[in-house]
């Protein structure tokens, strides 16, 4: 398996070998933000077809969390609506800095598909860079992925707490239990250690290298010679740790239902 990521140079020139070269993914999504769609249609990489975050990469909230994993069907059949083929790599971004877009790449690794990339520095780089801006919306052409799910690893609820290293990804304030601006208790999953999705890339909005990132995950404790797995608020941007420490060499599970999921059972201890 390759890198995770691909940079504005080579996403252009895989737009340029053609139209079936890539299928390239926009997933406009913020927390509290503004609705994608409208922003896609305002302007996006060419080809690019729009995915819907809560509609398209999540069921809906329940005992799992804000943002469960979608049953295998739903998102198979989303994926092939915005033309994700099985022999065709697929580029994903949008303009969180790759907190929504790492959700997509999650998702289409764990459901097996092979060719998988998160455009390093989002949409902001694209721009940067002078890229082509196309707007209003797009009609893609049906794909024919067929999801195979378990391809990445994860770990439930009943098992968080036999994780060797426990990764929470959101903010310092949020870790400490300071302040709670989503969910309705505060606090962290006892023992969890705290490496922010931020501090994953440089000050440009792209990630830092994998001796950085090495570093970085090993200041917390994670050296990837145990067990690993990543949560945060929803199971959303831990995706982008989860990124990170692939960079860094460390293979880690995904706690989908994360800090929203394990608070629905009050029996579940909060440090």
């Amino acid at each position: 398996m390759g890198s995770p990521l691909i940079s504005v140079t080579d996403l252009h020139e895989l737009l340029g070998s053609g139209p079936g070269s890539v299928t390239v993914l926009d997933v406009r999504y913020r927390m509290g933000g503004p609705p994608g769609r409208p922003e896609f249609e305002q302007g996006h990489i060419p080809r690019a077809a729009y995915v819907d975050l809560d509609a398209d990469l999540a069921a809906p909230p329940g005992d799992g969390g804000r943002h469960p994993l979608p049953e295998t069907g739903d998102f198979e059949a989303a994926m092939r609506a915005v033309g994700v083929r099985d022999d065709r790599p697929v580029v994903v971004y949008d303009d969180w800095t790759g907190l929504a877009a790492g959700r997509a790449w999650w998702l289409l690794r764990y459901h097996g598909h092979p060719d998988v990339r998160v455009l390093d520095g989002a949409w902001s780089a694209w721009v940067e860079a002078g890229g082509e801006v196309q707007t209003g919306a797009v009609l893609p052409s049906r794909g024919d992925f067929s999801a195979r799910p378990g391809q990445m690893p994860v770990v439930e609820a009943e098992d968080v707490l036999g994780v060797a290293v426990l990764v929470d990804a959101r903010a310092p304030e949020r870790f400490r239990g300071e302040v709670e601006p989503v969910d309705p208790v505060a606090g962290h999953i006892p023992g969890a250690v705290n490496v922010p999705t931020g501090t994953n890339l440089r000050v440009d909005g792209r990630f830092r290298s994998a001796a950085e990132l090495q570093a970085l995950y090993a200041a917390a404790g994670v050296d990837g010679t145990e067990s690993v797995a990543a949560y945060c608020g929803s199971g959303v941007t831990a995706a982008h740790d989860v990124i990170a420490m692939e960079l860094a060499g460390i293979r880690a599970a995904l706690y989908p239902g994360s800090w929203s999921g394990w608070i629905t059972d009050p029996s579940r201890p909060i440090a």
